[in-house]
């Protein structure tokens, strides 16, 4: 019986190492937007959910002027109420042509750096859904972090919360990481 503990625990003591979290992936892309523009740092965490699935917010440049428009939306089968992900958009006040800065590409493409404002938690998606996203739009940083999500039932494709982490910052955080 001991000799069966003392295996089960080596075994363990070998296993536990390996099953410890990896630090989150970065995935890091700048934006198609390259200007001189920073803005009023800010951080904040938001939870989404289908009784709360957007969110909007102003963001100022550094001389505390309205300059962007940040909103997340949700995303699902069209003309259902279900939602399968969220995309997040930044929008320059200053140039409406641009719907969202927050893209490498004006073209898109399926590549993970024009996908980092799509909260998809499909294994499929170009971005882990757990990966930490980092934009360069003009002099500045965006920074998201999905925290956590849920599915009802769990085995289904529909989301009934995600919770994420959000920081706007005018120095590169992977340096700050370092």
């Amino acid at each position: 019986m001991n000799r069966v503990l003392g295996i089960s625990l080596s075994a363990l003591l070998v296993a536990a190492p390996l099953c410890a979290q990896n630090p989150p992936k970065i995935v890091y892309a700048e934006s198609f937007r390259q200007g001189s523009t920073q803005i009023t740092e800010e951080s904040f965490e938001t939870k989404l959910s289908p009784q709360d699935p957007t969110y909007r917010e102003r963001l100022k440049d550094s001389r505390g002027q309205d300059r962007y428009v940040f909103t997340i939306m949700p995303q699902g089968p069209q003309g259902d109420t279900k939602i399968t992900s969220w995309r997040v958009s930044l929008a320059d006040l200053h140039h409406p042509i641009y719907s969202n800065v927050l893209v490498a590409d004006l073209q898109g493409t399926a590549d993970a750096k024009d996908n980092l404002w799509w909260f998809n938690p499909d294994q499929f998606a170009p971005v882990p859904i757990r990966a930490q996203r980092i934009m360069k739009v003009d002099s500045f940083y965006v920074v998201m972090q999905v925290k956590d999500y849920h599915f009802t039932p769990l085995d289904s494709p529909y989301l009934d919360s995600m919770v994420v982490d959000f920081r706007f910052c005018n120095s590169d955080p992977r340096s700050a990481a370092k």
